[in-house]
This record gives structure tokens, C-alpha cells and sequence, in this order.
């Protein structure tokens, strides 16, 4: 499967199927996000979530990208927080795939592929992610991803009802 994975620019036609994902997994995801409103799982929602983050990658701000398996959309890769300044050069990287192709190496390629994105595209220096403490499998994606853990930030991030730490992962793109 892996072979057939890759990334792209995020367009207004993927809200759709972003939706239909994310309202399918919202219970399997509840534990690694913070809840939204009733909105964002629907193509209505996603679709104005979409306008919000093409409208950051032209103010530089961000690369919202989906990860496709055989042109599906199967989940979403982003690089947000991208400080481009030639003394910071760094972006922070999140993504998701969904459970129907979950356990296949998508989310492996697609780091990896943001992380050639944020080389040569956005000429980054630096990347970082975070996970929760007990997200194993995507700790296995970053480390496979030669990323680092670095250091927990407490209670960061409001979780089904509960403030949760996060461990925090770095990588050095280039020198």
C-alpha cells in the first residue's frame, strides 16, 4: 500500500470525503483530539474549515495537505506554525489517517512526504510534532520518521474532559 501513498494541497472538493471520515471516527479519535463543534462533521463544516486553511498557506502560515491511497482521500497531513524567518525556519507537523486505512504505512509515507515538503518547499529548518503520552502508534510513525522526543508539555491540551501532556518530537531537516 505504501507505494501508492501520497500527499497534496488540500482544495475545497475534499471536504466531502474529509467528512464522512471524520464523523465515521470521531469516537476512535476522541482520545487524540479535542472535541469541535457538531459542524466540523459535516461537508458543510469541513468546507469552511478548508477556506480557513487555504487562506493561512497564502499568508505563508501553514500547508494543510490530504494524504491519498490510489487518488482517496484517506486522511490529512498539515504543517502549521511555519515561521519562516531565516533565524526560526520551522513548522509544526500533525496529520490523521483514517481507520479504514490505518496499519498500512500511510501515515509513515505521508510524514515522510511532508517533511519533503517542508525541505524543499517551504525551505524549513526544523520540524516538530507532539503526541499524547499514550498515542504509540503515531510515536512509531515519527520515530520511523527520524524525529526525537525532546520533553513533555503538562497538561497542554484539553482531551474528552481532561487536560492532558504531550510529548513534544523534533527532527533537524537540514544544515
Amino acid at each position: 500500500m505504501q507505494s501508492s501513498t501520497r500527499i497534496r494541497l488540500i482544495e475545497p472538493g475534499d471536504a466531502a470525503p474529509i467528512a464522512a471520515h471524520r464523523a465515521r471516527d470521531a469516537e476512535a479519535f476522541r482520545r487524540w483530539e479535542p472535541a469541535g463543534p457538531a459542524e466540523f462533521l459535516t461537508p458543510q463544516g469541513q468546507a469552511e474549515r478548508i477556506d480557513r486553511l487555504l487562506a493561512g498557506h497564502r499568508a505563508g502560515t501553514v500547508w494543510p495537505g490530504v494524504v491519498l491511497a490510489d487518488d482517496q482521500v484517506i486522511g490529512q497531513v498539515t504543517i502549521s506554525g511555519i515561521l519562516p524567518q531565516a533565524h526560526l525556519r520551522r513548522g509544526s507537523l500533525g496529520y490523521w489517517i483514517g481507520s479504514v486505512a490505518q496499519n498500512q504505512g500511510h501515515a509513515r509515507r505521508a510524514v515522510e512526504l511532508a517533511l519533503r515538503v517542508m525541505t524543499d518547499e517551504l525551505g524549513l529548518h526544523r520540524a516538530e510534532a507532539s503526541t499524547n503520552l499514550e498515542n504509540l502508534p503515531s510515536q512509531r510513525v515519527l520515530r520511523r520518521n527520524g524525529f526525537s522526543p525532546y520533553g513533555v508539555a503538562h497538561s497542554t491540551i484539553l482531551l474528552d474532559g481532561h487536560w492532558c501532556d504531550s510529548l513534544l518530537w523534533e527532527r533537524i531537516l537540514a544544515d
